[in-house]
Protein backbone atom coordinates (compact mmCIF):
# COMPACT_ATOMS: atom_id res chain seq x y z
CA UNK A 1 0.00 0.00 0.00
CA UNK A 2 1.56 3.74 -0.81
CA UNK A 3 2.50 6.03 2.03
CA UNK A 4 -0.43 8.21 0.55
CA UNK A 5 -2.87 5.54 0.60
CA UNK A 6 -1.68 4.66 4.28
CA UNK A 7 -2.13 8.51 5.57
CA UNK A 8 -5.00 9.15 4.40
CA UNK A 9 -6.98 5.88 6.24
CA UNK A 10 -5.20 6.51 9.04
CA UNK A 11 -6.25 10.30 8.43
CA UNK A 12 -10.16 9.16 7.90
CA UNK A 13 -9.98 7.07 10.67
CA UNK A 14 -9.18 9.64 13.57
CA UNK A 15 -11.84 11.80 12.22
CA UNK A 16 -14.61 9.15 11.95
CA UNK A 17 -12.81 8.07 15.85
CA UNK A 18 -14.09 11.60 16.91
CA UNK A 19 -17.06 11.90 15.54
CA UNK A 20 -18.33 8.37 16.84
CA UNK A 21 -17.01 9.56 20.22
CA UNK A 22 -19.36 12.11 20.40
CA UNK A 23 -21.95 9.32 20.36
CA UNK A 24 -20.11 7.57 23.40
CA UNK A 25 -18.54 4.86 21.04
CA UNK A 26 -15.20 3.64 20.87
CA UNK A 27 -13.96 2.66 17.85
CA UNK A 28 -10.95 0.81 18.67
CA UNK A 29 -13.37 -1.50 20.90
CA UNK A 30 -15.72 -1.92 17.83
CA UNK A 31 -13.30 -2.84 16.25
CA UNK A 32 -11.68 -5.82 18.51
CA UNK A 33 -15.21 -6.74 18.89
CA UNK A 34 -15.86 -7.50 15.30
CA UNK A 35 -12.84 -8.86 14.70
CA UNK A 36 -13.44 -11.45 17.36
CA UNK A 37 -16.82 -12.84 16.25
CA UNK A 38 -16.14 -16.07 14.45
CA UNK A 39 -17.37 -16.95 10.26
CA UNK A 40 -17.62 -19.98 9.88
CA UNK A 41 -17.10 -20.02 6.13
CA UNK A 42 -18.94 -23.24 4.11
CA UNK A 43 -16.85 -25.46 1.81
CA UNK A 44 -19.73 -26.42 -0.68
CA UNK A 45 -19.22 -22.77 -1.67
CA UNK A 46 -15.40 -23.48 -3.58
CA UNK A 47 -16.96 -26.86 -5.84
CA UNK A 48 -20.53 -26.28 -5.82
CA UNK A 49 -21.57 -28.96 -3.26
CA UNK A 50 -20.35 -31.80 -5.42
CA UNK A 51 -17.85 -33.36 -3.20
CA UNK A 52 -15.40 -36.38 -3.16
CA UNK A 53 -17.72 -39.20 -3.46
CA UNK A 54 -17.09 -39.83 -6.95
CA UNK A 55 -20.48 -37.44 -8.12
CA UNK A 56 -19.54 -34.79 -10.72
CA UNK A 57 -22.34 -32.68 -9.75
CA UNK A 58 -24.81 -31.88 -7.01
CA UNK A 59 -28.05 -34.21 -6.84
CA UNK A 60 -31.08 -34.25 -5.39
CA UNK A 61 -32.24 -32.87 -1.84
CA UNK A 62 -33.72 -30.15 -3.65
CA UNK A 63 -31.17 -27.87 -4.58
CA UNK A 64 -29.36 -26.90 -6.95
CA UNK A 65 -25.79 -25.16 -7.75
CA UNK A 66 -26.13 -23.55 -11.22
CA UNK A 67 -23.45 -22.00 -13.60
CA UNK A 68 -20.55 -23.49 -14.91
CA UNK A 69 -17.73 -20.57 -13.95
CA UNK A 70 -13.88 -22.60 -14.88
CA UNK A 71 -12.13 -23.38 -11.89
CA UNK A 72 -14.30 -25.61 -9.60
CA UNK A 73 -11.98 -27.29 -6.98
CA UNK A 74 -12.31 -30.88 -8.29
CA UNK A 75 -10.49 -32.43 -4.91
CA UNK A 76 -9.65 -31.78 -1.40
CA UNK A 77 -6.02 -30.08 -2.00
CA UNK A 78 -7.52 -27.73 -4.48
CA UNK A 79 -10.63 -26.79 -2.25
CA UNK A 80 -8.01 -26.13 1.16
CA UNK A 81 -5.89 -24.24 -1.51
CA UNK A 82 -9.21 -21.94 -2.38
CA UNK A 83 -10.06 -21.80 1.38
CA UNK A 84 -6.92 -20.29 2.58
CA UNK A 85 -6.35 -18.14 -0.42
CA UNK A 86 -10.16 -17.02 0.55
CA UNK A 87 -9.34 -16.61 3.96
CA UNK A 88 -6.38 -14.07 3.32
CA UNK A 89 -9.00 -11.65 1.78
CA UNK A 90 -10.99 -11.88 4.43
CA UNK A 91 -10.31 -10.17 8.25
CA UNK A 92 -11.61 -11.69 11.48
CA UNK A 93 -11.74 -14.95 13.14
CA UNK A 94 -12.55 -17.64 10.68
CA UNK A 95 -13.88 -20.91 11.24
CA UNK A 96 -14.39 -23.83 8.23
CA UNK A 97 -17.53 -25.39 7.76
CA UNK A 98 -17.52 -29.40 6.07
CA UNK A 99 -20.36 -31.75 5.27
CA UNK A 100 -19.80 -35.77 5.09
CA UNK A 101 -19.29 -35.69 1.74
CA UNK A 102 -16.20 -34.12 1.85
CA UNK A 103 -14.42 -37.14 3.79
CA UNK A 104 -11.54 -38.00 1.90
CA UNK A 105 -11.18 -41.84 2.48
CA UNK A 106 -7.79 -42.89 -0.38
CA UNK A 107 -9.77 -43.81 -3.09
CA UNK A 108 -11.63 -46.66 -0.92
CA UNK A 109 -15.44 -47.02 -1.32
CA UNK A 110 -16.59 -46.29 2.38
CA UNK A 111 -20.71 -45.36 2.85
CA UNK A 112 -22.24 -43.02 4.85
CA UNK A 113 -22.69 -44.93 7.71
CA UNK A 114 -19.30 -46.13 8.24
CA UNK A 115 -17.63 -42.48 8.37
CA UNK A 116 -14.59 -42.38 10.67
CA UNK A 117 -12.76 -39.34 11.77
CA UNK A 118 -9.80 -40.69 10.18
CA UNK A 119 -11.68 -39.71 6.95
CA UNK A 120 -11.27 -36.01 8.27
CA UNK A 121 -7.71 -36.30 9.10
CA UNK A 122 -6.25 -34.11 6.22
CA UNK A 123 -8.75 -31.28 6.86
CA UNK A 124 -7.86 -31.42 10.73
CA UNK A 125 -4.46 -31.06 9.62
CA UNK A 126 -5.31 -28.17 7.67
CA UNK A 127 -7.21 -26.66 9.99
CA UNK A 128 -4.33 -26.57 13.02
CA UNK A 129 -2.06 -24.74 10.26
CA UNK A 130 -4.92 -22.56 9.33
CA UNK A 131 -5.34 -22.07 13.43
CA UNK A 132 -9.52 -22.44 13.29
CA UNK A 133 -12.16 -24.65 14.12
CA UNK A 134 -13.75 -26.93 11.92
CA UNK A 135 -17.89 -27.34 11.60
CA UNK A 136 -20.06 -30.67 10.54
CA UNK A 137 -22.51 -30.88 8.97
CA UNK A 138 -24.55 -35.06 8.03
CA UNK A 139 -24.84 -35.28 3.90
CA UNK A 140 -28.55 -35.93 3.94
CA UNK A 141 -28.83 -35.83 -0.16
CA UNK A 142 -26.97 -36.94 -3.02
CA UNK A 143 -27.06 -40.41 -2.29
CA UNK A 144 -29.39 -43.40 -3.80
CA UNK A 145 -30.81 -44.27 -0.45
CA UNK A 146 -31.97 -40.07 -0.60
CA UNK A 147 -33.59 -40.36 -4.25
CA UNK A 148 -37.16 -40.59 -3.06
CA UNK A 149 -36.87 -37.52 -0.91
CA UNK A 150 -37.09 -39.33 2.30
CA UNK A 151 -34.31 -39.91 5.02
CA UNK A 152 -34.73 -39.77 8.60
CA UNK A 153 -38.24 -39.53 7.58
CA UNK A 154 -38.58 -42.32 5.28
CA UNK A 155 -41.41 -44.70 5.61
CA UNK A 156 -38.93 -48.16 5.19
CA UNK A 157 -37.08 -48.97 8.22
CA UNK A 158 -33.93 -49.84 6.21
CA UNK A 159 -33.63 -46.66 4.93
CA UNK A 160 -34.74 -44.96 7.45
CA UNK A 161 -31.65 -46.88 9.94
CA UNK A 162 -29.09 -46.13 7.52
CA UNK A 163 -29.33 -42.37 7.98
CA UNK A 164 -29.70 -42.93 11.44
CA UNK A 165 -26.47 -44.46 11.78
CA UNK A 166 -25.21 -41.92 9.15
CA UNK A 167 -26.24 -38.89 12.07
CA UNK A 168 -24.52 -40.97 14.18
CA UNK A 169 -21.33 -41.21 13.04
CA UNK A 170 -21.41 -37.57 11.97
CA UNK A 171 -21.73 -37.02 15.63
CA UNK A 172 -18.99 -39.00 16.37
CA UNK A 173 -16.51 -37.32 13.75
CA UNK A 174 -17.70 -34.06 14.79
CA UNK A 175 -17.08 -34.63 18.67
CA UNK A 176 -13.64 -35.97 17.57
CA UNK A 177 -13.21 -32.52 15.57
CA UNK A 178 -13.83 -30.08 18.24
CA UNK A 179 -11.74 -32.37 20.88
CA UNK A 180 -8.85 -32.60 18.41
CA UNK A 181 -8.93 -28.69 17.36
CA UNK A 182 -10.19 -27.59 21.47
CA UNK A 183 -13.22 -25.41 19.82
CA UNK A 184 -16.63 -27.40 20.08
CA UNK A 185 -17.77 -28.36 16.78
CA UNK A 186 -21.27 -27.42 15.51
CA UNK A 187 -23.16 -30.44 14.19
CA UNK A 188 -26.15 -29.38 11.86
CA UNK A 189 -28.45 -31.30 10.92
CA UNK A 190 -30.65 -30.62 8.04
CA UNK A 191 -32.69 -32.99 5.98
CA UNK A 192 -34.52 -32.24 2.70
CA UNK A 193 -37.55 -35.02 3.58
CA UNK A 194 -40.85 -33.42 2.10
CA UNK A 195 -43.50 -33.68 -0.65
CA UNK A 196 -43.99 -32.10 -4.20
CA UNK A 197 -47.69 -32.35 -3.71
CA UNK A 198 -50.25 -32.68 -0.79
CA UNK A 199 -49.71 -35.74 1.14
CA UNK A 200 -52.58 -37.29 3.41
CA UNK A 201 -50.62 -38.34 6.31
CA UNK A 202 -48.40 -35.24 7.76
CA UNK A 203 -48.31 -36.62 11.24
CA UNK A 204 -46.36 -39.59 10.41
CA UNK A 205 -43.48 -38.89 8.63
CA UNK A 206 -42.52 -36.73 11.75
CA UNK A 207 -43.17 -38.91 14.26
CA UNK A 208 -40.53 -41.18 12.35
CA UNK A 209 -38.44 -38.03 12.20
CA UNK A 210 -38.75 -37.31 16.20
CA UNK A 211 -37.64 -40.74 16.76
CA UNK A 212 -34.75 -40.96 14.35
CA UNK A 213 -33.60 -37.94 15.74
CA UNK A 214 -33.56 -39.21 19.31
CA UNK A 215 -31.78 -42.26 18.15
CA UNK A 216 -29.15 -39.78 16.68
CA UNK A 217 -28.97 -37.90 19.91
CA UNK A 218 -28.71 -40.93 22.03
CA UNK A 219 -25.57 -40.32 22.73
CA UNK A 220 -23.70 -37.72 24.93
CA UNK A 221 -20.29 -36.06 24.54
CA UNK A 222 -18.58 -33.50 26.41
CA UNK A 223 -20.17 -30.37 25.77
CA UNK A 224 -17.25 -28.57 24.76
CA UNK A 225 -17.01 -31.18 21.82
CA UNK A 226 -19.75 -30.87 20.24
CA UNK A 227 -22.86 -28.26 20.00
CA UNK A 228 -25.93 -30.28 18.11
CA UNK A 229 -28.29 -27.57 16.60
CA UNK A 230 -31.24 -28.71 14.38
CA UNK A 231 -32.35 -26.53 10.75
CA UNK A 232 -35.72 -25.73 9.11
CA UNK A 233 -36.80 -24.63 5.68
CA UNK A 234 -40.44 -23.50 4.56
CA UNK A 235 -40.22 -25.40 0.80
CA UNK A 236 -37.64 -26.98 -1.52
CA UNK A 237 -37.73 -27.98 -4.94
CA UNK A 238 -39.60 -31.67 -4.49
CA UNK A 239 -40.82 -30.60 -1.49
CA UNK A 240 -43.28 -27.46 -2.35
CA UNK A 241 -46.51 -28.84 -0.72
CA UNK A 242 -45.19 -30.28 2.28
CA UNK A 243 -41.81 -30.24 4.94
CA UNK A 244 -41.14 -32.47 7.48
CA UNK A 245 -38.77 -30.45 9.33
CA UNK A 246 -40.59 -27.10 9.57
CA UNK A 247 -39.87 -24.50 11.69
CA UNK A 248 -42.22 -25.44 14.17
CA UNK A 249 -41.51 -28.94 14.47
CA UNK A 250 -37.63 -28.18 14.83
CA UNK A 251 -37.94 -25.32 17.28
CA UNK A 252 -40.22 -27.34 19.44
CA UNK A 253 -37.63 -30.31 19.11
CA UNK A 254 -34.83 -28.06 19.97
CA UNK A 255 -36.70 -26.37 23.35
CA UNK A 256 -37.82 -30.01 24.48
CA UNK A 257 -34.06 -31.38 24.10
CA UNK A 258 -32.33 -27.51 25.14
CA UNK A 259 -30.38 -28.38 21.92
CA UNK A 260 -29.32 -25.27 19.28
CA UNK A 261 -31.79 -24.53 16.77
CA UNK A 262 -30.44 -23.27 13.10
CA UNK A 263 -31.97 -19.96 11.34
CA UNK A 264 -30.75 -19.43 7.52
CA UNK A 265 -32.39 -16.45 6.19
CA UNK A 266 -33.11 -17.74 3.13
CA UNK A 267 -35.40 -20.50 4.73
CA UNK A 268 -38.77 -18.68 5.51
CA UNK A 269 -41.10 -17.16 3.26
CA UNK A 270 -39.58 -14.62 1.09
CA UNK A 271 -40.98 -11.75 2.70
CA UNK A 272 -40.22 -13.15 6.36
CA UNK A 273 -37.05 -12.15 8.10
CA UNK A 274 -35.26 -13.74 11.01
CA UNK A 275 -33.71 -10.85 13.12
CA UNK A 276 -36.50 -10.90 15.40
CA UNK A 277 -36.62 -14.27 15.81
CA UNK A 278 -33.37 -14.54 17.75
CA UNK A 279 -34.00 -12.46 21.12
CA UNK A 280 -37.13 -14.85 21.43
CA UNK A 281 -35.41 -18.03 21.35
CA UNK A 282 -32.37 -17.08 23.19
CA UNK A 283 -34.94 -17.40 26.11
CA UNK A 284 -35.74 -21.09 25.33
CA UNK A 285 -32.39 -22.83 23.51
CA UNK A 286 -28.53 -22.82 24.26
CA UNK A 287 -27.50 -21.55 20.94
CA UNK A 288 -28.70 -20.10 18.10
CA UNK A 289 -27.11 -20.99 14.99
CA UNK A 290 -27.65 -18.55 11.72
CA UNK A 291 -27.15 -19.15 8.19
CA UNK A 292 -26.65 -16.08 6.60
CA UNK A 293 -27.96 -16.43 3.64
CA UNK A 294 -29.79 -14.67 0.81
CA UNK A 295 -33.38 -15.50 -0.79
CA UNK A 296 -34.45 -14.76 -3.99
CA UNK A 297 -38.04 -15.72 -4.91
CA UNK A 298 -37.73 -19.71 -4.26
CA UNK A 299 -34.53 -19.84 -3.95
CA UNK A 300 -32.44 -19.52 -0.57
CA UNK A 301 -28.64 -19.66 -1.41
CA UNK A 302 -27.48 -16.05 -2.82
CA UNK A 303 -24.44 -14.85 -2.22
CA UNK A 304 -24.87 -12.95 0.71
CA UNK A 305 -24.76 -8.69 0.66
CA UNK A 306 -24.30 -5.81 2.88
CA UNK A 307 -28.11 -5.72 2.83
CA UNK A 308 -30.88 -5.04 5.03
CA UNK A 309 -31.55 -8.45 6.43
CA UNK A 310 -28.10 -8.75 7.22
CA UNK A 311 -27.36 -5.24 9.03
CA UNK A 312 -30.97 -6.22 10.58
CA UNK A 313 -29.58 -9.62 11.80
CA UNK A 314 -25.76 -8.09 12.85
CA UNK A 315 -27.99 -4.93 15.14
CA UNK A 316 -30.54 -7.39 16.49
CA UNK A 317 -27.63 -9.89 18.07
CA UNK A 318 -25.49 -6.75 19.33
CA UNK A 319 -28.49 -5.21 20.88
CA UNK A 320 -29.49 -7.72 22.73
CA UNK A 321 -25.68 -8.56 24.12
CA UNK A 322 -26.22 -12.30 22.17
CA UNK A 323 -23.08 -12.16 20.74
CA UNK A 324 -21.76 -15.18 22.64
CA UNK A 325 -24.89 -17.22 22.30
CA UNK A 326 -25.30 -16.92 18.61
CA UNK A 327 -23.40 -18.77 16.11
CA UNK A 328 -22.67 -17.43 12.57
CA UNK A 329 -22.11 -19.12 9.32
CA UNK A 330 -22.36 -18.56 5.69
CA UNK A 331 -24.66 -20.69 3.10
CA UNK A 332 -25.07 -20.00 -0.22
CA UNK A 333 -23.34 -21.38 -3.80
CA UNK A 334 -23.23 -19.69 -6.69
CA UNK A 335 -21.67 -21.59 -9.64
CA UNK A 336 -21.83 -18.90 -12.75
CA UNK A 337 -19.18 -16.23 -10.67
CA UNK A 338 -15.86 -17.01 -9.37
CA UNK A 339 -16.34 -19.02 -6.21
CA UNK A 340 -13.47 -17.58 -3.98
CA UNK A 341 -14.84 -13.72 -4.71
CA UNK A 342 -17.97 -15.27 -3.89
CA UNK A 343 -16.68 -16.24 -0.51
CA UNK A 344 -15.01 -12.97 0.12
CA UNK A 345 -18.32 -10.98 -0.49
CA UNK A 346 -19.93 -12.93 1.42
CA UNK A 347 -17.63 -12.70 3.88
CA UNK A 348 -16.49 -8.92 3.82
CA UNK A 349 -20.25 -7.73 3.60
CA UNK A 350 -21.15 -9.63 6.53
CA UNK A 351 -18.34 -8.49 8.77
CA UNK A 352 -18.87 -4.56 7.40
CA UNK A 353 -22.68 -5.09 8.83
CA UNK A 354 -21.30 -6.57 12.14
CA UNK A 355 -18.94 -3.41 12.50
CA UNK A 356 -21.78 -0.98 11.67
CA UNK A 357 -23.89 -2.75 14.41
CA UNK A 358 -20.70 -2.63 16.82
CA UNK A 359 -20.93 0.72 15.96
CA UNK A 360 -24.58 1.68 16.65
CA UNK A 361 -24.50 4.03 19.79
CA UNK A 362 -27.02 1.61 21.46
CA UNK A 363 -26.47 3.19 25.17
CA UNK A 364 -27.79 6.56 24.24
CA UNK A 365 -29.90 4.81 21.89
CA UNK A 366 -31.19 2.55 24.47
CA UNK A 367 -31.20 6.15 27.32
CA UNK A 368 -33.84 7.95 25.04
CA UNK A 369 -35.81 4.69 24.81
CA UNK A 370 -35.57 4.29 28.74
CA UNK A 371 -36.36 8.01 29.37
CA UNK A 372 -39.60 7.91 27.11
CA UNK A 373 -37.95 9.84 24.29
CA UNK A 374 -38.61 7.66 21.51
CA UNK A 375 -38.55 10.54 18.82
CA UNK A 376 -34.65 11.28 20.01
CA UNK A 377 -34.50 7.35 19.94
CA UNK A 378 -35.81 7.12 16.10
CA UNK A 379 -33.95 10.26 15.42
CA UNK A 380 -30.23 8.77 16.76
CA UNK A 381 -31.16 5.09 14.64
CA UNK A 382 -31.32 7.45 11.87
CA UNK A 383 -28.24 9.13 12.10
CA UNK A 384 -26.18 6.10 13.03
CA UNK A 385 -26.85 5.10 9.40
CA UNK A 386 -24.90 7.86 7.96
CA UNK A 387 -22.07 7.98 10.35
CA UNK A 388 -18.52 7.54 8.84
CA UNK A 389 -18.51 3.61 9.25
CA UNK A 390 -16.43 2.96 6.06
CA UNK A 391 -13.95 5.08 7.25
CA UNK A 392 -13.85 2.07 10.36
CA UNK A 393 -13.28 -0.37 8.42
CA UNK A 394 -10.92 0.56 5.93
CA UNK A 395 -8.72 1.33 8.78
CA UNK A 396 -9.83 -2.48 10.08
CA UNK A 397 -8.68 -3.81 7.43
CA UNK A 398 -5.50 -1.90 6.78
CA UNK A 399 -4.73 -2.74 10.65
CA UNK A 400 -4.92 -6.53 9.76
CA UNK A 401 -3.06 -6.15 6.54
CA UNK A 402 -6.28 -7.41 4.41
CA UNK A 403 -6.39 -5.57 0.83
CA UNK A 404 -9.32 -3.70 0.53
CA UNK A 405 -10.96 -2.15 -2.68
CA UNK A 406 -9.76 -2.84 -6.04
CA UNK A 407 -6.19 -4.55 -4.38
CA UNK A 408 -8.24 -7.73 -3.24
CA UNK A 409 -10.53 -7.73 -6.38
CA UNK A 410 -7.17 -7.98 -8.58
CA UNK A 411 -5.23 -10.42 -6.27
CA UNK A 412 -8.46 -12.66 -7.35
CA UNK A 413 -7.85 -12.16 -10.71
CA UNK A 414 -4.35 -12.86 -10.07
CA UNK A 415 -5.46 -16.27 -8.67
CA UNK A 416 -7.73 -16.77 -11.64
CA UNK A 417 -5.26 -16.22 -13.99
CA UNK A 418 -2.53 -18.69 -12.09
CA UNK A 419 -4.28 -21.01 -10.75
CA UNK A 420 -8.11 -21.70 -11.35
CA UNK A 421 -7.61 -21.27 -15.40
CA UNK A 422 -5.61 -24.07 -15.33
CA UNK A 423 -7.95 -26.98 -13.68
CA UNK A 424 -9.78 -28.53 -16.56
Amino acid sequence: MERTQQTSIEKAYEIAKEIYASYGVDTDQAITQTLAVPLSLHCWQGDDVVGFEGSDSLSGGGILATGNYPGRARNGDELRQDASFAFSLIPGKKRFNLHAMYAETGGKKVDRDELEPEHFKKWIDWAQEQQIALDFNPTFFSHPKASSGYTLAHPDNAIRQFWVRHGKACRRIAAYLGKTLNEPCIDNIWIPDGSKDLPLDRLGPRERLFDSLNEILKESYPAGHIIDTVESKLFGIGSEAYVVGSHEFYMGYAVQRQIGLCLDMGHFHPTETIHDKISALSLFVPTVLLHISRGIRWDSDHVVLYSDDVRDVCRAVVRANLVNRVAFALDFFDASINRIAAWVIGARSFRLALLEAFLEPVNQIRKAEMGGKLHERLALMEEAKTLPFTAVWDYLCYREHIPNGPTWRSQVERYEREVLSHRR
